[in-house]
């Protein structure tokens, strides 16, 4: 097992930035201005030969009422009694502050191995801060810059040392978890249901809107299944994201998605199913992942029953490439139907992870086809010959037809759709691709016509052909026989005489030259041969 390690401080010292080194990813959202981590980040890291647990940590703030830095300071402390050795990390360019001394005096309470780190140490404007971090009290800092890599071996060796007393469990790696991504839009309340599942206060929750701000990861067992779900930052619609920490944001929660299995989408019961929602659906779609619809705050709902079935009629209304996804409504605050939800959820993974065997898909092609022929493209008729599934995750099917390419989209709608019905499989995004088997293997160029055969040379070729080839082969001869062709003089062609009888007919232009077969041929001043004339030259 690695050694949990948690990177503790004021706001803005470089908390995060030191994270994402030591995991070497940019798992956390990093920004110049204070207080952009909230939750508490957990991820598996190392440094040299180092396993770590790393836990990034809020900024801690000297408040204790009920506002948003109080429950960022308690995720804090969570993280601090969960770690087994603290990164206390401090600024060296502003040097100790009042923030860094009340937070000193939290951490001397704390009977676990403390190592001080000076970031921001790489200028020289930060030797002075490095001197007065001697006064906080936990020995000699460790100075680092964590943007740009440097005093990572000191760092390394602080934490070998730190450790010497700890005992770390060696125990076998767990099952690889079903990653479940919780979706929706802000104030959609789905922190608050990560936090119900689990049984914890784990993530930060509150009745402001936009609290989250990147993907945290929490590692949970349901009926002995390895649960990993990924909380994202609300989604708004594209048009109203301006900032570059919620653009951040956005795309860490895209990112999400991508790499999530499942995805529950948590939708307001009062606004169920807008632009937004619909949107965030069909990106689900696209990237092929099995999706659950989740709607909040039921509790609040006088008429559960109609509204419940108005709510499923609206979402094959609105989506039906998603038809049969599970439809699960909840109250997360007081835990009505909540039950329900990883049933749901278990059941939309199996059925996104099917394999159908191909002698019985190609038994359902024989009677789709029957039901309902293929049409006819430019007279010509198209046929389906055989289907069989490439991959699941999600269920990929490839049809081999004869001009596949001349296959309109409604009918291959139909297909998918008889499949979804055929196989049981509701909800799940399903791929089917249509490719041509009519080519000819021995063609030319085909996965059986082997390697070109040489031919030789054709009888009839043209006469450039054969000049080119003669005078390659004069670029081949020794010095003197080439010079020696170069010098030749072209022989001038010699004509025979004249014939009266021709020329009285022909003209008086005329001249007899000798033909290719010692026939002789009229040719006129201007060298065009004339032939088929009445009294001309006989051979």
């Amino acid at each position: 097992m690695a050694l949990k390690v948690a990177i503790v401080g004021r706001p803005n010292v470089g908390k995060s930035t030191l994270f994402n080194r030591l995991v070497g990813k940019r798992l956390a959202l990093v920004d110049d201005r204070p207080g952009v981590t909230r939750d508490r980040r957990y991820a598996d890291g190392n440094i040299g030969d180092m396993d770590l647990t790393l836990i990034d940590t809020a900024g801690y703030e000297d408040v204790t009422d009920e506002s948003l830095e109080a429950r960022m300071r308690e995720q804090t402390e969570a993280a601090i009694d969960d770690a087994e050795l603290i990164l206390f990390m401090m600024d060296a360019r502003e040097g100790v502050t009042s923030l860094d001394r009340i937070f000193a005096e939290r951490l001397r309470k704390v009977h676990k191995p403390i190592i001080l780190l000076a970031n921001k140490s790489e200028s020289r404007e930060s030797g002075g801060g490095v001197g007065e971090a001697h006064a906080l009290g936990f020995g000699e800092p460790v100075a680092i810059s964590a943007e740009h890599g440097e005093g990572m071996a000191d760092l390394s060796a602080a934490l070998r040392a730190g450790s010497e007393d700890i005992f770390v469990e060696e125990i076998d790696e767990p099952d690889k978890p079903i990653r479940i991504a919780v979706i929706g839009r802000p104030n959609a309340g789905k922190s608050t249901l990560i936090n119900r599942l689990i049984g914890d206060d784990r993530l930060l929750t509150g009745p402001e809107a936009g609290i989250t701000r990147d993907s945290i990861s929490v590692d949970w067992t349901f009926e002995g299944k390895n649960i990993r779900l990924i909380d994202t930052a609300g989604m708004r619609r594209k048009a109203r994201v301006q900032e570059k920490l919620e653009k951040l944001s956005v795309a860490d929660t895209i990112r999400a998605i991508t790499f999530a299995e499942v995805v529950i989408l948590v939708m307001d019961k009062d606004d169920a199913f807008d632009t937004q929602d619909l949107q965030l659906a069909d990106l689900v779609e696209r990237e092929g992942r099995a999706l659950v619809y989740v709607a909040s705050k039921w509790d609040l709902e006088d008429e559960p029953q109609s509204r419940l079935a108005k709510l499923k009629t609206l979402a094959e209304d609105k989506l039906p490439q998603l038809k049969g996804s599970p439809f699960v409504a909840l109250s997360s605050h007081s835990g009505r139907g909540v039950d329900r939800l990883m049933p749901a959820v278990l059941q939309a993974y199996d059925t996104w992870s099917v394999k159908v065997k191909t002698k019985d898909l190609n038994t359902w092609l024989s009677m789709a086809t029957q039901r309902h022929p293929p049409p006819a493209v430019d007279g010509k008729r198209i046929k389906p010959k055989y289907i069989a599934q490439t991959k699941a995750r999600p269920p990929t099917f490839v049809l081999m037809a004869n001009r596949a390419e001349a296959m309109p989209d409604h009918y291959k709608r139909y297909l998918v759709n008889s499949i979804r019905e055929s196989f049981d499989l509701p909800g799940t995004p399903i791929r089917l691709n249509v490719k041509s088997s009519g080519a000819n293997p021995y063609a030319e160029g085909g996965a059986k016509s082997g390697p070109e055969r040489y031919k030789g040379d054709a009888k009839t070729a043209p006469r450039r052909v054969k000049k080119a080839e003669k005078e390659e082969a004069l670029s081949k001869l020794p010095g003197k026989a080439l010079e020696q062709k170069k010098t030749r003089k072209a022989q001038p062609k010699v004509l025979g005489g004249l014939k009266a009888s021709a020329s009285k007919k022909a003209g008086s232009s005329v001249a007899i030259q000798k033909g290719a077969r010692g026939g002789a041929r009229q040719v006129s001043r201007s060298g065009r041969i004339r032939t088929g004339q009445k009294g001309g030259a006989k051979k």
